[in-house]
C-alpha cells in the first residue's frame, strides 16, 4: 500500500477545475480578443476609465442630487430636532413604557433596547404622549413631548434628560443687537436719573398747561376777529371817498343849464338869419 504524501505548503494546490486563467486581451488578431479587446469600436465604454465612473454619474447630464431642492435639512444647527446636525429621533410612546416596563423601574435607552422597544442606540430617544400610563417610572431620554411629560409626572414618575443639548448660538446679527442693547442699558444706568414728580404735581402741571393753551387760543381768536373788522371797515371807507369825484361832472352839467328869467327870451339865431335874408 502506497503511503499518501503528507500535505504541506510545498504541495498545496487548488482543486482541478476550480480555477480559470485570466483572459488576456489585446494580444493580436488570432487571439480571439485582438484589436478592440472585446470593447467594440467607438463610444464611451470603449475608452479607458469608462468603467470607473464615480457614483451618481449619469452621462454628463445634470446629476439627480443637484436637481433636488435643498432648502431644508441638515444644513444649519437651528434646523435640527435634537442637537446639532441630528436628523433622526427614535420616538417611544408612553403606552409602550406601560406595557413593557414594570412599575417603579428605571427606564433608560439600554433598558428599552433590552426590552426590544428600540432596535439601536445610535439615535436619540424621544418619549411621546400617545396612550396612557398609570405606573410610576423614572424615565431617562433625550427629549420629552409636553403631553408625555405631563402624563409621566401625573402617574407619580419623574423625567430625566440625557445630555441636555444647549440652544444653538444666535446668529451674528443677533449678537450685534444684543451688544447694542447692553451698551444702551449701560449708558442709561450711568446717566443721572431724573426725580419723578408726585402724581398730584403732574396733574397740576397738566391742568396749568391746558389753561395756558386755552388762553392762547382765545387771544388768537380775538386778534383774528379784530383783523376781520378792520378789513371790513377799510372796504366800506374806500367807496365813500370815490363818490365826490363822481359828482363833479353832474355839478358841471347843472351849471351849464342855468334857469332863464321870465321876461327874457332865448336868442333865435334862425330868426336873425331870416331877417338878414
Amino acid at each position: 500500500m502506497e503511503e499518501q504524501e503528507r500535505i504541506g505548503l510545498h504541495n498545496l494546490s487548488p482543486t482541478p477545475g476550480s480555477t480559470k486563467e485570466r483572459k488576456r486581451v489585446g494580444r493580436g488578431q488570432g487571439s480571439g480578443t485582438g484589436k478592440t479587446s472585446g470593447r467594440g469600436q467607438k463610444g464611451q465604454k470603449s475608452r479607458s476609465g469608462s468603467h470607473m465612473m464615480r457614483a451618481g454619474f449619469i452621462g454628463g447630464q445634470m446629476p439627480l442630487h443637484m436637481q433636488v431642492p435643498k432648502l431644508r435639512g441638515a444644513h444649519s444647527k437651528d434646523s435640527m430636532p435634537v442637537g446639532p446636525f441630528r436628523t433622526f429621533t427614535h420616538g417611544v410612546n408612553v403606552s409602550s413604557l406601560a406595557a413593557r416596563v414594570e412599575a417603579g423601574a428605571e427606564v433608560t435607552p439600554e433598558a428599552l433596547l433590552a426590552a426590544r422597544v428600540l432596535r439601536t442606540l445610535r439615535h436619540p430617544v424621544k418619549i411621546l404622549g400617545d396612550g396612557e400610563i398609570s405606573v410610576a417610572l423614572t424615565v431617562h431620554a433625550h427629549r420629552f413631548s409636553a403631553s408625555a411629560r405631563q402624563k409621566i409626572e401625573a402617574a407619580g414618575g419623574t423625567v430625566v434628560l440625557i445630555n441636555p443639548v444647549e440652544e444653538p448660538e444666535a446668529p451674528v446679527r443677533d449678537e450685534v443687537k444684543r451688544a447694542a442693547a447692553e451698551a444702551r442699558a449701560g449708558a442709561a444706568a450711568k446717566a443721572p436719573k431724573k426725580k419723578k414728580k408726585p402724581a398730584e404735581d403732574e396733574d397740576a402741571d397738566v391742568a396749568a398747561d391746558a389753561a395756558d393753551e386755552r388762553e392762547e387760543a382765545k387771544k388768537a381768536a380775538a386778534e383774528a376777529r379784530a383783523a376781520a373788522a378792520a378789513k371790513k371797515q377799510t372796504e366800506e371807507d374806500e367807496p365813500a371817498a370815490e363818490e365826490p369825484a363822481a359828482e363833479e361832472p353832474a355839478a358841471e352839467a347843472s351849471s351849464a343849464e342855468e334857469p332863464v328869467a321870465e321876461g327874457d327870451e332865448p336868442a333865435n339865431d334862425d330868426a336873425g338869419e331870416g331877417d338878414e335874408a
